[in-house]
C-alpha cells in the first residue's frame, strides 16, 4: 500500500510483469528478486540503482524483457544469466559495467544497442576487442599520433631548408667562379658581338 513498506515474498501467477522504471528508487537491487520466476518482463529503467546485477536474475527462468538500462550498475555481467533461455529482450546501457560480455546461448542475439554506455566492456558484439584480463584494450593514445604528425613535420621542414640552404651555397659558388675567372666578361663580349652581326645584316636591306 502507499506510504507503507511491504515485503512480498510471493507473486501471483496471473502477475507476470513488473515495471517500476522512471522512479527515484537508489541502492542495489535485492536478491530475493530472482524467486518471482512467473516474471516475463522487468523493468528498472531510469533510476539510481547501484552496485551488481543480482547472480539470482539467473534463476527467473520465463523472463523474456529484462530492462536495468540507465542506472549506475557497476561490475560484470553474471554469467548465469546465460540460464534464462527465454530472454528475447535486454538492455544494460548506460550504466557502469565492466569486463567481458558473455557470450553463448540467446546472448548472441542480441547487439550493440543492449550494451551501449558502457566505456568498460569488451567482446562480441562491441567492436571493442578485449585483453586477456577481460578487459577492453587501451586504444592508441592521441599524444603518440601528435607526437608522430610532429616528427613527420620536423624532418619535412628539415628537408626543406637543407635544399634551400644548399642551393644557396651552389649559387654563391659558382658565381665566385665566374668572378674569379673573368667568365662575365667573356660572356658579355660574346652577346655584344651577336648583337653587332645582326645590326650589319639588316643595314644593307634596309638600303634596299
Amino acid at each position: 500500500m502507499k506510504g507503507r513498506d511491504v515485503l512480498l515474498y510471493k507473486i501471483l501467477i496471473i502477475f507476470r510483469a513488473m515495471d517500476f522504471s522512471s522512479n527515484r528508487f537508489n541502492g542495489e537491487i535485492p536478491e530475493v528478486l530472482g524467486n518471482f520466476k512467473s516474471l516475463k518482463v522487468l523493468n528498472l529503467s531510469h533510476n539510481g540503482l547501484t552496485g551488481n546485477i543480482p547472480v539470482s536474475l539467473g534463476i527467473m527462468t520465463a523472463l523474456e524483457s529484462l530492462d536495468l538500462s540507465f542506472n549506475k550498475l557497476h561490475g560484470r555481467i553474471p554469467e548465469q544469466l546465460l540460464g534464462v533461455t527465454d530472454l528475447a529482450s535486454l538492455n544494460l546501457s548506460y550504466n557502469r559495467l565492466r569486463g567481458r560480455i558473455p557470450r553463448g546461448n540467446q546472448f548472441n542475439t542480441f547487439d550493440n544497442d543492449s550494451y551501449i554506455g558502457n566505456i568498460h566492456l569488451c567482446g562480441e558484439p562491441l567492436t571493442v576487442t578485449c585483453s586477456n584480463d577481460g578487459l577492453p584494450k587501451a586504444p592508441p593514445s592521441a599524444s603518440t599520433d601528435h607526437e608522430e604528425d610532429e616528427t613527420t613535420s620536423w624532418f619535412d621542414w628539415k628537408e626543406a631548408k637543407l635544399g634551400f640552404a644548399s642551393g644557396v651555397v651552389i649559387g654563391l659558388s659558382i658565381g665566385y667562379i665566374l668572378l674569379s675567372i673573368g667568365r662575365p666578361r667573356w660572356l658579355v663580349k660574346m652577346v655584344e658581338r651577336d648583337q653587332q652581326k645582326k645590326v650589319r645584316r639588316r643595314r644593307p636591306r634596309d638600303r634596299m
